[in-house]
C-alpha cells in the first residue's frame, strides 16, 4: 500500500479518534500554539466514560477543557511546565507538576520514566513523501510520538510545514483528524519602560557576531526591538517570536557568524503570530529540533560568544534564582533556562543572563530579596549566575565572593527596597 492510500485508511471523525484512549491510559499532548485543541475537546466529551487518565504535556495554549471543574476524577493532568490553563488545578492539589529542564523531557518518554500510550499531536499534511512536519512545535513531540504505543494526529491545512528534524511519516500515525483551522496566535505586546530600559542594558553587553536566546515574555520582545546598529546575530533558541522575523528583515540577524550551524535559524518551537507562521513555512533558513538537541548545553556552547536571556519570579543576594514557584505555589516550570544559562556561560564569550523588573505588584515588593520565599524552589543555583539585569543596571556576579554578589545586586534592586537589603547584609540574622 502506498502512502496515499495509507493515509486515506487512517482519516477518521475527531469523535472516532478518541475512542481509542481508554481508561488508566498515558497520554502526550503536544503544546504551545500546537497544542490540539480539537482532539482535546473531544476528550473532554468523553469524560464519563473515563477515569484517572493521566495526561502530560509542556506548556498548553488556549482553553484547557480537560482541567476545567468536575474533570478531575477522569483526567490528571502531569504538567513538565505550567500554564495559565492548569496553574490552579495546581494549586488545587487535582494536578501535578514534574520540575525537569526541557532538554531532559524527551528521555522521559524515551526512557520510560513516564511510558506513554497515546500521543495527540498537531500536524501539517503530508508532502509528496508521505512525511508530515510537526510545524511550529517540536519540542518533547517527536519524541513522544516515536515512543507512544498509539498515535492521533491533528492534520491541520493551516499548519506550517517547517524544517530540520521535525517529521513523522503516514505509516507510524494510526488516527488522522483532518482539520483546516487558525493555528493558535500570541500577538507581541508593547514593551514597558521598565522592560525597554532592561533591554538597554542587555544590548550593551551583546557583542556584534553573538548568537541569541530569547524566550517568552516582555523583555526578550524589548532586547529585538532594541539592538538596531548590531550586526550579525545568530538564533539558537527555544521559541521563534515575530521579532526575530522583523530583525532578520532589518539585516540585524544573519546567523552567518554562528560557529554553529551558521546560516540557520535553530529553535525548537514558533510561537507569535500568522505572518510569523506564514514567514517559517518551507524556509530553509529555520531549522527546528526536539529539545534535548536545541537545550543540551554541550550543543549550546558551541555557540561562540553565546547570550542566554532568562527571566525569574525573584532573587536572593547571593544570587540564587527562583523561576517556577512563587513561595511554594508552583507558577511556571524550569522550561530551558538552566540549560541554556549553562550552556552560555561555557560557550567561548558567552554571557548567561538573568533579567527582571526590580519590583513587582506596582512597585510594592521587590524581586531582589533577602531570602527566598518559604517554600521557593532554586531553579538556577547561585554557582550558574553570572549576570543580573534590572532597570537599574547590570551585576556582574560571577567569580565574586557572597558579599561581594550581595552588593552588586543591592545596586540594581530598587532605590525603595537598597536599604532593607543593605541592613540584612550588615546583620543577616
Amino acid at each position: 500500500m502506498n502512502w496515499l492510500d495509507q493515509y486515506k485508511s487512517k482519516v477518521v471523525t475527531v469523535e472516532e479518534a478518541v475512542k481509542v484512549i481508554k481508561s488508566n491510559d498515558r497520554i502526550f499532548l503536544s503544546g504551545n500554539a500546537a497544542t490540539p485543541l480539537l482532539l482535546t475537546n473531544a476528550l473532554a466529551q468523553r469524560a464519563p466514560e473515563l477515569s484517572n487518565v493521566e495526561v502530560n504535556h509542556v506548556l498548553l495554549f488556549g482553553d484547557d477543557p480537560l482541567s476545567k471543574p468536575g474533570m478531575a476524577h477522569h483526567f490528571r493532568h502531569n504538567s513538565l511546565f505550567v500554564g495559565p490553563g492548569d496553574r490552579q488545578s495546581i494549586a488545587d492539589g487535582i494536578s501535578d507538576y514534574v520540575p525537569v529542564h526541557l532538554s531532559q523531557i524527551p528521555s522521559l518518554f524515551c526512557d520510560e520514566y513516564i511510558p506513554l500510550d497515546v500521543a495527540l499531536i498537531h500536524i501539517s499534511p503530508p508532502d509528496a513523501h508521505g512525511f508530515m512536519s510537526f510545524g511550529v512545535e517540536c519540542a518533547a513531540s517527536k519524541a513522544a510520538a516515536e515512543n507512544a504505543k498509539i498515535i492521533i494526529a491533528q492534520v491541520n491545512e493551516c499548519m506550517p510545514r517547517t524544517l530540520g528534524d521535525v517529521f513523522i511519516h503516514v505509516s507510524r500515525v494510526n488516527k488522522i483528524v483532518e482539520c483546516s483551522i487558525p493555528i493558535l496566535e500570541l500577538r507581541p505586546t508593547t514593551a514597558s519602560d521598565v522592560e525597554t530600559k532592561i533591554a538597554d542594558y542587555i544590548t550593551q553587553i551583546i557583542e556584534d557576531g553573538a548568537t541569541l536566546q530569547l524566550g517568552i515574555g516582555g523583555i526578550p520582545d524589548a532586547v529585538l526591538a532594541r539592538i538596531e546598529g548590531k550586526q550579525h546575530l545568530g538564533i539558537h533558541t527555544e521559541m521563534i517570536s515575530d521579532g526575530v522575523v522583523e530583525a532578520i528583515e532589518k539585516g540585524i540577524i544573519t546567523s552567518q557568524k554562528k560557529t554553529l550551524h551558521p546560516g540557520k535559524v535553530i529553535a525548537t518551537f514558533v510561537m507569535g503570530t500568522k505572518r510569523l507562521y506564514d514567514y517559517v513555512h518551507n524556509n530553509p533558513l529555520f531549522e527546528l529540533h526536539p529539545c534535548d538537541y536545541t537545550n543540551n548545553p554541550f550543543i549550546i556552547a558551541q555557540n561562540d560568544k553565546m547570550v542566554a536571556i532568562n527571566s525569574c519570579i525573584e532573587v536572593d543576594i547571593t544570587g540564587q534564582v527562583c523561576s517556577d514557584s512563587i513561595g511554594a505555589k508552583i507558577y511556571s516550570g524550569f522550561g530551558g533556562q538552566v540549560d541554556f544559562i549553562r550552556g552560555a556561560a561555557n560557550s567561548k564569550g558567552g554571557k548567561p543572563i538573568i533579567a527582571l523588573p526590580s519590583t513587582t505588584k506596582h512597585g510594592t515588593l521587590s524581586r531582589i530579596v533577602p531570602q527566598l520565599k518559604p517554600g521557593a524552589g532554586v531553579v538556577t543555583s547561585r554557582a550558574d549566575v553570572h549576570y543580573v539585569v534590572t532597570e537599574y543596571g547590570i551585576a556582574s556576579l560571577h567569580g565574586k565572593n557572597l558579599h561581594q554578589r550581595a552588593e552588586a545586586l543591592i545596586a540594581i534592586a530598587h532605590p525603595t527596597f537598597r536599604s532593607e537589603l543593605e541592613k540584612f547584609l550588615r546583620n543577616p540574622k
